[in-house]
């Protein structure tokens, strides 16, 4: 692995700050703690600073020469509301809040490229630091777009980064074209009569209209979709009833759909409609359905992933770069790359052990990476920007 003398020298710093971030985790637009921490790092680092887009995110900008291209470089600073169930000396002490999701580690990476950077001057041209809040459900990244985040601050291309179990440390994952799926949820409230549970045919039996439905939804993607079109569909709550000798009278079904083109989000929005509506008069129940677009797939460009792919090559060698699968999973920096062209990868962050893995309560971002990720940021932006 190619890293700078002066990045490995940051290991420790870089180490230090992850766990305390760690140590104090904030969700969602809670992220002030963090914040304040990363503006007083990046105006330390000789940074102009802007506090506030996106509510708690943080923008710090740096130039170096004459260069007049400009990009973004992005981590996400959020927390998930797990317990922490580790029991090491940095371990949450937010109750029911935790970095089970490595955004401590993407943070930390970032911050050290940032010092690197501010003391090397090694590009010319202008480097926005985007520490985005809320990735892991408000859309953090939505609202900085939403709230001029390109306009204040323009770039010609911007960049993200994950750390990825299961990938060895020292690889690194990177596709062009859709890389992670939408997330959509939805809501279905079935009504009809409530009865005693002895005398089901005095009422119309939701529980049992709800479990066709959940059948009948789940044929979506195998009957509906194109099979080679990637899609989940899955329904994770069911909530009807409070006694055991009565039929309840309403339900609300709750889930997820996952896809990586629009016209599958179309469709799978469509049928559930249209299933929700059919299964519903055949049980002479009733349903309403809310569906909600929340995040978009997230999609690479051509152009950039190849070039990331080939900045990977130089730092790690070629044998460590690899073209990884779409994911099902989604991320919020899919808002970003609507708005500019861009790339988002992985970083290997080493075996999973016990299904310890992201959003697993005894994760723990590997510190062993945080070089190789500040590493990946510099020579990308000392690639580009020249």
């Amino acid at each position: 692995m190619s890293i700078k003398e002066e990045i490995k020298l940051l290991h420790a710093e870089m180490t230090a700050w992850r766990r305390d971030i760690h140590a104090h985790p904030e969700t969602a637009f809670e992220e002030r703690r963090t914040s304040a921490l990363v503006a007083e790092k990046l105006e330390s680092f000789g940074l102009a600073v802007h506090k506030g887009l996106g509510r708690t995110g943080v923008v710090g900008t740096l130039k170096a020469g004459s260069g007049k291209g400009a990009i973004g470089l992005r981590a996400d600073m959020d927390a998930l509301p797990l317990q922490e169930k580790n029991d090491f000396a940095y371990r949450s002490q937010n109750e029911g809040k935790m970095h089970a999701c490595g955004h401590d580690g993407h943070t930390a990476m970032l911050l050290g490229a940032a010092k690197y950077l501010a003391a090397t001057k090694r590009f010319s041209g202008t480097i926005h630091f985007i520490f985005q809040p809320a990735e892991e459900s408000g859309g953090g990244g939505r609202e900085m777009v939403g709230q001029g985040l390109f306009d204040k601050f323009p770039c010609d291309s911007v960049y993200g980064m994950h750390n990825w179990p299961g990938l060895p440390v020292g690889q690194f994952g990177v596709r062009p074209g859709p890389i992670m799926a939408s997330s959509d949820i939805f809501e279905i409230e079935l009504t009809g009569h409530g009865c005693h549970a002895a005398m089901p045919h005095t009422g119309i039996d939701l529980v049992v209209t709800a479990s066709a439905l959940v059948q009948a939804l789940h044929t979506i993607v195998s009957r509906s979709v194109d099979p080679i079109e990637p899609a989940v569909i899955s329904v994770t709550q069911l909530h009807a009833g409070d006694a055991y000798n009565v039929i309840p009278g309403t339900a609300v079904l709750r889930g997820t759909a996952r896809a990586f083109s629009p016209a599958v989000q179309d469709l799978i929005e469509s049928r559930i409609n249209e299933i929700c509506a059919g299964v519903a008069a055949a049980y002479g129940a009733k349903a309403k359905v809310s569906y909600t677009r929340n995040y978009p797939p997230t999609v690479n460009a051509e152009r950039e992933a190849e070039l990331c792919a080939s900045v990977l090559k130089g730092l790690a060698g070629a044998g460590n770069v690899i073209r990884v699968p779409q994911v099902m999973g989604a991320e919020d920096f899919s808002f970003m790359l609507r708005a500019r062209p861009g790339c988002y990868i992985f970083a290997g962050n080493g075996p999973v052990r016990d299904g310890c893995a992201l959003h697993n309560p005894r994760y723990d971002f590997n510190d062993e990476i945080l070089p190789l990720g500040a590493a990946y940021w510099a020579t990308l932006a000392g690639h580009i920007l020249v």
